[in-house]
């Protein structure tokens, strides 16, 4: 199949950038990443830069393949990575877009890579529990109810890629702090921290320059793991119950 790649170039934060349009063959059966990669075999042939992107994993995992594609992150397939999404799902012939994520906390390095350390802040402002190093505790130790788990496993599903930010008209990065807020503040072990985190993360994601949440919910739609916006307005009575909690 025959496709043309519309994609993004910048050489680095400082440039305007600009888009480059770049015809490849492709196979069906291919993801989309392996479609770039013959994207830059090609470029190298003919001794072009090749066009900088991120991916580390490639089974859906790492958060890393963070590619806005016709102005969806991750592309058009809901609940998929962009390394997971094959070129199946698109007909020869077809001009595709590719952008960055577009949002002010998550600056351009080069192409469509962008810095997301603003996210690594975030997580070091509270995202963690303090415990007492030596042998694991038996699996049984501290009973937790099921309903409880299964709500904080929903929330730890979270790969941390952006798409929540780089869906949100706002740039918000609400779903992405609550997810991480809920999956630790809804176990036992997480209640000790919980008023500290839930001040620490949001005092933080604020400072990144991340926008409020208005309840669009493009980030739940856009989301890879399907993270539910019921974490957001979770976090919300969280930090109001923190504001208010003597020092």
């Amino acid at each position: 199949m025959k496709i043309n790649l519309k994609v993004w170039r910048q050489k680095d934060s400082k440039d305007k950038g600009h888009f480059e349009t770049y015809p490849v063959e492709a196979n069906e059966h291919m993801s989309f990443l392996e479609m770039m990669d013959v994207l830059n075999e090609d470029l190298l042939a003919q001794k072009k830069e090749p066009v900088a992107f991120e991916h580390d994993c490639r089974e859906g995992i790492c958060g890393a393949c963070s590619l806005v594609i016709d102005g969806r992150p991750h592309g058009p397939q809901t609940g998929t990575t962009t390394c997971q999404l094959h070129m199946r799902h698109f007909k020869s012939g077809d001009t595709i877009i590719v952008e960055p994520w577009r949002a002010n906390a998550f600056p351009v390095i080069k192409d469509l890579v962008v810095d997301r350390s603003s996210f690594d802040r975030v997580i070091q402002a509270g995202g963690y529990i303090s415990v007492n190093t030596g042998q694991a505790q038996d699996g049984n130790a501290i009973p937790i109810e099921k309903g409880l788990a299964s709500r904080s496993m929903d929330a730890a599903e979270c790969i941390g890629c952006g798409a929540c930010v780089a869906a949100c008209p706002n740039g918000s990065a609400m779903l992405f702090t609550s997810a991480k807020v809920s999956h630790l503040g809804l176990l036992p072990q997480g209640k000790v921290e919980h008023v500290n985190r839930v001040r620490g993360m949001v005092a933080q994601m604020d400072k990144e320059g991340f926008g409020n949440c208005s309840n669009i919910e493009a980030c739940e739609a856009e989301c890879p793991k399907e993270i539910s916006v019921v974490n957001i307005a979770r976090m919300n009575r969280a930090y109001i119950g923190a504001s208010i909690v003597e020092e």
